[in-house]
């Protein structure tokens, strides 16, 4: 299929997708929601895909919602907007079993700076903004915000930017936390599809697990998480890739994964 709002690149191990609406900062509509939903169900269903790897085209990540789709007359309205667009996207992401890596290129505001935030590990240009902008039109976050957010930088931190709609700088994203690395703008795209082919090539399944793990760490005691972690290493234990990598070890030589 020949897609109209996204961009897909395959690679050796991985896939690019990249929202491609630069006119409206990459702004959400049915059409690229549609596509993205599309392109990321190919992604997960393509054994030679390993790592998925979500971008803009142009000045900025995602600016959120197209408003103008939000307030045309006999338009969607914004619980129908939620329920098409960034519930099962946001869910789509979460509970993929293989890793996605976020490259935000520019300004990630509203569901654009919460769409980063689900993926696994996030990387930002130096110039790049993360702009809780919900408030600043009277509405409230989504797409998984108050759930990912307040864990990735505690309770206070998320609820000033939540109610303020400050401007937070990928510098400052990286130093509380909020997200893996800050890359200078002109080697920042290259850096992400390294790490994305880096990631790419490890045990897939293994990553697979180590997602599930710290899904379940928000809500397991202690007892739970050590009983979940002895569940899934038995299982890693009984895949290829771990067969390989002892083998690779005991050789002396570099393992070469199979994501099996």
């Amino acid at each position: 299929m020949e897609f109209k709002n996204i961009l897909i690149e395959k690679r050796i191990n991985c896939v690019i997708i990249s929202l491609n609406r630069p006119d409206v900062l990459n702004s959400f509509n049915y059409a690229m929601a549609d596509e993205f939903l599309m392109a990321f169900d190919d992604a997960e269903k393509d054994d030679s895909v390993r790592a998925i790897l979500i971008t803009g085209a142009g000045r900025a990540f995602c600016a959120g919602q197209d408003l103008e789709e939000a307030t045309k007359k006999n338009g969607p309205s914004i619980d129908e907007i939620i329920d098409h667009t960034y519930n099962p996207i946001c869910l789509k992401i979460y509970h993929a079993e293989k890793p996605v890596i976020c490259y935000v290129n520019g300004v990630a505001a509203g569901a654009g700076a919460n769409l980063a935030l689900v993926c696994d590990i996030t990387l930002a240009a130096k110039s790049a903004k993360f702009i809780q902008s919900f408030i600043n039109i009277g509405l409230v976050p989504d797409t998984g915000g108050s759930f990912t957010l307040p864990r990735a930088i505690g309770k206070q931190k998320a609820a000033g930017l939540m109610m303020s709609g400050d401007k937070l700088s990928a510098e400052e994203a990286e130093r509380i936390g909020m997200i893996y690395q800050c890359v200078d703008e002109e080697i920042g795209l290259n850096e992400a599809i390294k790490l994305t082919e880096k990631i790419g090539a490890m045990p897939t399944k293994s990553i697979g697990y180590i997602k599930q793990l710290l899904k379940s760490s928000n809500d397991n005691s202690l007892e739970q998480q050590l009983d979940l972690e002895k569940k899934l290493q038995k299982e890693a234990a009984s895949s290829y890739d771990h067969k390989e990598g002892v083998q690779a070890f005991f050789e002396k030589r570099r393992p070469i994964y199979k994501g099996k």
